[in-house]
């Protein structure tokens, strides 16, 4: 229940009765150690501060707004009124790293009125979290606001008091899969990374950084930048200003039209997010961007299970197979009289070959990429409307047959959906793709949207692409379809309000390691990952590779990990739908780390970030919801590091049978990656461990009761 506050919390908010332009408010979490200061200067100009535990991180910085064919809100304003209320509920999480999220904050809503002509109205609304705070506008209802407004930039400053140690990806408004960079924040560069060879495309009109961008400060501060509940608006990047450590938001636009958000009156904006702790855990821990989402809308969603799956994917980005079954030029003709070129892996053969595997080790799910037509033009062409089909299967693809073997051995066939970014295709097909899925009892789909967007001129992470993305989920939740996207528009948390958004890409994932020219993935990328990407929301890395160097497909190109941390993903990055992405033919053949694969969890009671250090190492424990049994897992960068473990958070009175699969003596991401050691032992709530972890390496624990 939202409450107002006592009359001692109202000693918070100062302000001189005489004068509203002179009013100050002031407002602080529950646990008194984040305080916000808001105010406007002598000419009007709003503004706001953060300290945390006493100390300015958050200087003075400026709030305001530009228009198309109005005057801007970004001066000329009085306090109007103000209200501070407090919040504190407990809501259950129908999937997700927790069974239950405490969503407790003070609210201070600011009423601003311009003292000029139009004398218009803007408020502003700060959430303060012990974990942070979120803020965003709301335009109401006004006279002389009214119908459309068309936003050319918004203006929302995080001017900072220190040149942090920041880890950053550029701000690109097409694609979020670059390697993290490691700087100061007065360092960053991101124009050098225009046209980055191992991508497709990029678009990097200002030196910004896309969100999440974490940072560390020389006391241990730890700040994360990010934004939620982003519906109907632009992406936000942070354009950087090196010489006054200064950020400031820069939407994503587009070459269609001179404006980069068209909102009709009342709207509300994404709420701009600051994570804050003094350690790197506690970022992880934070549930700060869900909280900041609306409850869920979807009621029951049951119909979806979290699941391990395995499935036609890795083997195409090796090389061993294809998506494309082959055609003749024409596109009218099947090469061969109708037979597949041999390559092709969607087969009803090798897809059941896949449920197999799965049904005897306790994965619950197919995927099959390169089952539809089209895959022949996909992707390289201009005229890419109306290539892909959502509902005709190639030649040697008997859908029907694959998905009643799956029901045979209790797996589920997870679509997919590759729109090579021909949004008005696929728009117009997604009431017929997904009653084909609610036909078949397919609950699951993976979406793609690689290249450039059509219509053209638009990019990934603008307005437009912002709502196919979300109006996709929120379609497919009434055929009971959860999404997974691919190349998608960045997680804020709205897995809350409709939680059929399962996961997501938007990141350099295990795919690169198969084929990028500048080596793959670095050791450091997933310790990076974990503090950045991993605090907006659920990832799809696709971990599980055993084959780590694959030789017999590629020479250049291996996964840059130990086999120990290969299986350590599957705790540290959090899923509720993890992919054990190599061939089955790998695993058949390695029985002993496959069992870590057939026995881990992906729904989870509890998750207890143990230690870390961002760029560095993280150790996560986490509890499965149906079994109540505990996984932990580890990993570390390009250094080896002996990781101390005490098990406090274990039962009482309970031992645990525990397996330890640990990177042996030798062990090394690169010159000896597959040195794993595994031991049978008892553990319980006294215990104590060290485990050395190889470079590049991890180690993953399971623990059953007795």
């Amino acid at each position: 229940m939202k409450n107002y506050i006592s009359i001692f919390a109202i000693a918070l908010v100062l302000f001189s009765c005489n004068s509203e332009e002179k009013r100050i408010t002031k407002i602080t979490s529950p646990n008194e150690k984040v305080l916000v200061d808001f105010n406007v200067n002598s000419e009007g100009r709003p503004f706001y501060m953060v300290k945390f535990n006493n100390e300015t991180i958050v200087d003075t910085s400026y709030l305001g707004f530009e228009f198309k064919n109005i005057p801007a809100f970004n001066k000329n304003f009085i306090i109007k009124n103000s209200n501070i209320s407090t919040f504190n509920e407990t809501w259950q999480m129908p999937w997700g790293e927790q069974s239950e999220v405490v969503n407790n904050y003070t609210e201070l809503k600011i009423e601003l009125q311009e003292t000029t002509s139009p004398e218009r109205f803007l408020h502003i609304i700060f959430k303060v979290y012990d974990d942070g705070i979120g803020f965003r506008y709301e335009f109401p209802e006004q006279a002389r606001l009214k119908n459309d407004v068309f936003i050319t930039e918004e203006n929302t400053e995080f001017n900072l008091t220190e040149d942090y140690k920041t880890f950053w990806i550029p701000g690109d408004w097409d694609i979020y899969e670059h390697l993290y960079n490691t700087t100061s924040l007065s360092a960053i560069d991101a124009l050098q990374f225009k046209n980055h060879k191992n991508l497709a495309q990029t678009y990097i009109p200002e030196n910004a950084v896309n969100t999440p961008v974490t940072m560390v400060g020389k006391d241990g501060i730890h700040l994360s930048f990010h934004e939620a509940a982003l519906v109907d608006y632009s992406g936000m990047t942070l354009k950087v200003d090196t010489e006054n450590l200064n950020l400031i938001s820069n939407l994503v636009g587009s070459e269609n039209r001179d404006y980069k958000v068209k909102k009709t009156m009342p709207f509300n904006t994404p709420w701009r997010t600051i994570q804050i702790s003094d350690n790197a855990p506690d970022l992880i821990a934070s549930k700060l961007i869900v909280n900041l989402n609306e409850p869920n809308k979807l009621g029951d969603v049951s119909w979806f299970k979290p699941m391990k799956y395995t499935g036609v994917w890795w083997e195409m980005h090796l090389g061993k197979s294809s998506w494309d079954y082959g055609m003749t030029q024409d596109m009218n003709t099947w090469t061969d009289g109708g037979k597949s070129h041999g390559k092709h892996g969607a087969t009803t053969e090798n897809v059941k070959n896949f449920i197999d595997f799965s049904a005897k080790n306790n994965i619950g799910g197919v995927l099959v990429e390169g089952w539809n037509t089209g895959w022949e033009h996909w992707i390289g062409f201009e005229d890419r409307e109306g290539v892909f089909d959502f509902v005709t299967p190639y030649p040697d693809y008997d859908i029907a047959e694959v998905v009643r073997y799956g029901k045979e051995k209790g797996v589920d066939i997870i679509m997919h959906h590759e729109t090579s970014a021909a949004t008005e295709t696929y728009e117009k097909q997604q009431d017929t793709a997904y009653a084909l899925m609610q036909k078949y009892g397919m609950h699951a789909v993976k979406s793609g949207y690689v290249g450039k967007i059509l219509p053209k001129g638009e990019y990934h992470h603008g307005q437009y692409m912002v709502n196919q993305y979300n109006n996709a989920a929120i379609k497919a939740a009434k055929y009971q379809v959860a999404v997974n996207a691919h190349e998608p528009i960045k997680a804020t948390g709205l897995r809350r309000t409709y939680p059929n958004i399962i996961s997501r890409e938007g990141l350099r994932g295990q795919e690169f390691n198969a084929w990028a020219s500048d080596g793959g993935n670095p050791p450091e990328h997933l310790p990076i990952v974990a503090f950045t990407r991993m605090l907006s929301g659920p990832i799809d890395y696709t971990p599980g590779i055993f084959n780590i160097k694959f030789d017999e497909y590629k020479q250049d190109n291996q996964v840059n990990t130990t086999l120990a941390q290969q299986l350590a993903l599957y705790v540290v990055i959090y899923s509720p739908v993890q992919m054990a992405a190599d061939l089955v033919e790998h695993y058949e053949a390695n029985p002993e780390p496959l069992q870590f694969i057939r026995d881990v969890g992906v729904n989870w009671n509890k998750s207890l970030i143990l230690n870390g250090e961002v760029g560095d190492y993280v150790t996560i424990a986490r509890q499965e919801r149906e079994t109540e049994n505990w996984f932990v897992g580890g990993i570390t960068d390009e250094n080896s590091r002996t990781i101390d473990l005490d098990f406090s958070f274990l039962d009482s009175d309970t031992t645990y049978e525990a397996i330890l699969y640990k990177d042996g003596e030798k062990a090394h991401w690169d010159d000896n990656p597959l040195d794993l050691k595994i031991e049978k032992i008892e553990l319980n709530k006294e215990s104590k461990l060290s485990i050395k972890l190889a470079k590049g390496g991890g180690f993953a624990l399971s623990l059953k009761t007795k």
